[in-house]
């Protein structure tokens, strides 16, 4: 079996297609549950956060289970196998580990070392475990992960390469301010109270800001996350909560406002964006943006310009007395004035500009097929000489800035909350997960993020040695195993010839005979394992099987009690978290 991921994320897709493909939870569920079942795969987990969905899977054949994992994500998502197919990625065997090893390091993150990516592996790992679609490679690979992640945060300076989302997204909205003195003292309105919209909270808190208001559709978790930011020992802050059909009262209170849900629709319309803004100034905020594009309108308009060239020019063959043309001061010359020209009219322009002359009929006569010619003569000629110059360039245009932002909006969820054309109301600010992959694009790498690479290629190798060397324990048990019994064999074969002998004696045999056989099989195993677990050493498993004759299914029955070990260790792990509550 091989470690197969299929999946896409914000370095792959945009984030209108990330929106689209997003899953709830239970969509999740059912996508994992429903690749165990499918042919190529024997388990599965499901990485799903608000800018990554990665399918992960142990499939007994490469090109079918992608075809097959392709599927399940286009089905489950909505969104169609042809459309999603250019936006996903694949990886196998030994580059799997090394993606989800980077990713759990933060190094594929929207911003660089964020630790929250740690969390969400962990919670795909308890999903999977409770679904029973995670097996001994899966559970051994997400571990690993959570492991590798843990080293790289503690024994690099990766933190500082990048912040959690949520510090990124508050930076973003306070511009070149410090986010403590930006937030100091607003109110800030949380929505939702997953993990996300909780760490944003405390974000806020420890900032400074005077009062979170929680909104949840689930109340009891808004009133416990209200609870633990009261009561802080660090960042106590004033925190209430509020059932979500008050979000509108409260945005009108709210300097800040923070969502990530599960909604699959819009938490935030522009419309209630606006009249929380009415509400709160008394101005109209779309009125405001109105009043904005009308200022740019009136600035970037130039003065008439009194028409000196135009009509000026002997044989100029472009239409002067059209209406507005000589009120519009540019030069015949330039591109304003050709803009819209048939390809006839246009060639006869080029021409008398370059000095020369056209009859106008004669290009007439031409034919599409030459007007096609025409225009790609005219594109190979701007493309070697330039553009067509401009005898008077326009006054630059001075933009009307906007006013300054009053309500600050944060979008976290995938596929977002709050409706992106509130980004055009004046008095507004607002930053989502596009604006955030936007802004990050250009942070600055630090230099232990090659530390951290280093570690990800080191647990990458030692992981699948290890792996590799596990394959063959099952074999290797078996073997043990079928010595066993041939020493037990021997031993009741030589009780029944030698009755004389006392319990003394029968204990030094027997303990006898097994050193030898213990001794024979030791240096073989131990080595075999070494050698397995060496790139390309898979083979040495076939190969004890066939020199001892060791019996297929006696190999497999060892492999189904290891797993049936591991998944009950698995269920009392989670019957004492259950017992023991939330945290």
């Amino acid at each position: 079996m091989s470690l197969l991921v299929v999946g896409l994320s914000h370095r792959s897709a945009p984030v209108s297609v990330l929106e689209r493909a997003a899953l709830h939870a239970d969509a999740q569920a059912k996508l994992a549950q429903d690749t165990v079942a499918a042919e190529p795969a024997t388990e599965a987990a499901l990485l799903a956060t608000c800018n990554r969905i990665e399918l992960y899977a142990d499939v007994d054949k490469f090109h079918a289970g992608v075809a097959e994992l392709s599927t399940l994500l286009a089905q489950h998502s909505g969104v169609g196998l042809e459309e999603l197919t250019p936006y996903l990625y694949v990886h196998y065997e030994d580059r799997a580990v090394h993606h989800l090893f980077s990713v759990a390091c933060g190094l594929d993150s929207m911003v660089v070392g964020e630790g929250q990516i740690l969390g969400q592996i962990k919670d795909s790992l308890a999903r999977a475990q409770e679904l029973h679609t995670a097996g001994r490679l899966l559970n051994d690979l997400f571990q690993q992960a959570l492991r590798v992640g843990k080293r790289a945060h503690s024994e690099t300076g990766i933190d500082r390469a990048g912040q959690s989302l949520v510090t990124f997204g508050l930076e973003q909205l306070a511009l070149e301010t410090p986010v403590e003195d930006w937030a100091r003292g607003k109110r800030a309105l949380v929505i939702g109270a997953g993990s996300m919209s909780s760490l944003a909270a405390a974000t806020l808190a420890r900032a400074g800001v005077a009062e979170v208001v929680v909104a949840n559709r689930t109340g009891e978790r808004a009133e416990r996350l209200a609870q633990i930011l009261t009561e802080a020992d660090d960042h106590a802050v004033r925190a209430r909560a509020v059932p979500m059909d008050a979000v509108a009262a409260e945005l009108t209170r709210a300097d800040i406002a923070v969502s990530c849900t599960g909604a699959t629709g819009l938490v935030l319309t522009a419309e209630a964006v606006a009249a929380a803004f009415e509400g709160r100034t008394g101005e109209s905020a779309a009125d405001l943006a109105a009043d904005a594009r009308t200022g740019e309108a009136a600035i970037a308009e130039p003065a008439p310009l009194p028409p000196t060239s135009v009509g000026t020019e002997d044989d100029c063959p472009l239409d002067v007395s059209a209406p507005g043309l000589t009120a519009s001061g540019f030069s015949v010359m330039g591109e304003a004035a050709v803009a819209g020209m048939d390809a006839a009219t246009l060639e006869q322009h080029a021409v008398w500009a370059a000095g020369g002359a056209v009859e106008r009929r004669e290009a007439e006569r031409r034919g599409p097929e030459a007007d096609a010619e025409l225009i790609g003569a005219l594109a190979a000629t701007a493309a070697a000489l330039g553009r067509i110059p401009e005898r008077r360039r326009p006054e630059p245009v001075v933009g009307l800035p906007r006013p300054e932002p009053v309500l600050f909006l944060l979008d976290l969820a995938m596929p977002r909350d709050i409706d992106a054309a509130a980004h055009r109301l004046a008095g507004v600010r607002l930053v989502d997960i596009e604006s955030l992959a936007e802004a990050s694009a250009d942070a600055p790498m630090a230099a232990d993020v090659d530390d951290v690479r280093r570690i990800v290629s080191d647990e990458v190798a030692a992981f699948g040695a290890a792996q590799r060397a596990a394959h063959i324990t099952p074999t290797v048990v078996a073997l043990r195993t079928m010595a066993a019994d041939v020493v037990a064999g021997e031993i009741a074969r030589l009780e029944g010839r030698l009755p004389g002998l006392d319990s003394r004696q029968r204990g030094e045999i027997r303990q006898a005979v097994h050193r030898v056989v213990d001794k024979l099989l030791h240096a073989p195993t131990v080595r075999v394992k070494q050698l397995a677990a060496e790139p390309g050493g898979a083979g040495y498993a076939d190969a004890l099987r066939t020199l001892f004759d060791l019996d297929q299914e006696a190999v497999a029955a060892v492999s189904r009690a290891e797993n049936r070990n591991q998944q009950d260790q698995q269920d009392v792990q989670h019957q004492n978290v259950r017992n023991r509550g939330p945290a």
